[in-house]
């Protein structure tokens, strides 16, 4: 599937009071050590969160933006093993691979969940290892404020959940009302699982 028939993503914050953060549960099953065991001057590495922290670890889109222009012009490939982080980082980095005016091929190594998820979905190809996994839910977050503040908040997530939901649609080929429920339910999904409801087109090849 060709990446600029996928949609444009919002990337804004919908309310100063939410904060996007990384879901436990895929913090826990992240293991960090998995990388490419070999990588050309063309490869793309997502082996950290998505959004940098107060320590300036994870990865941001700022330096993403940067490593793209220093390749405009190269077919390039993005190895991913991250268990997700800042959405709205994820969404704009989603965005810039999308836009990309070259190839670009996805690897799923190890775990590609939550805002990382729709990252991959920005390939033109998408491959994944067959014990690697991907994790799709709705908007994970903190948010501080009285009764009506949580009102709103959850009303301003929403269409954001719809966004990705929108993704992954375009992308598999399954109706809403399922994407929505696999999302409403945090689903976890094994790389045969991702080729066969067309979340990812083949499986890496070994070597």
């Amino acid at each position: 599937m060709k990446k600029n028939a996928l949609p444009v993503l919002p990337t804004v914050s919908p309310y100063p009071k939410i904060t996007s953060e990384i879901s436990p549960s895929a913090l826990a099953k992240w293991n960090s050590s998995i990388r490419a065991s070999r990588q050309d001057d063309n490869t793309l590495s997502i082996f950290e969160t998505i959004g940098q922290d107060w320590a300036g670890e994870g990865i941001s889109s700022k330096r993403i933006g940067a490593i793209l222009r220093s390749l405009a012009g190269e077919d390039i490939t993005v190895n991913i093993n991250s268990p997700g982080g800042d959405l709205f980082e994820g969404l704009t980095i989603y965005n810039q691979l999308r836009e990309y005016a070259c190839k670009v091929t996805v690897k799923i190594l190890g775990l590609s969940a939550s805002a990382a998820s729709i990252i991959a979905m920005s390939g033109d190809e998408i491959q994944i290892g067959r014990s690697a996994f991907l994790m799709i839910h709705n908007i994970w977050g903190l948010a501080v404020g009285n009764r009506h503040d949580f009102a709103e908040i959850t009303e301003k997530m929403t269409p954001f959940d719809v966004a990705m939901r929108d993704v992954y649609v375009a992308r598999t080929g399954m109706d809403a009302k399922t994407i929505t429920s696999m999302m409403d339910n945090e689903t976890w999904i094994n790389g045969g699982e991702a080729v066969e409801k067309g979340f990812a087109d083949s499986f890496l090849l070994a070597g």
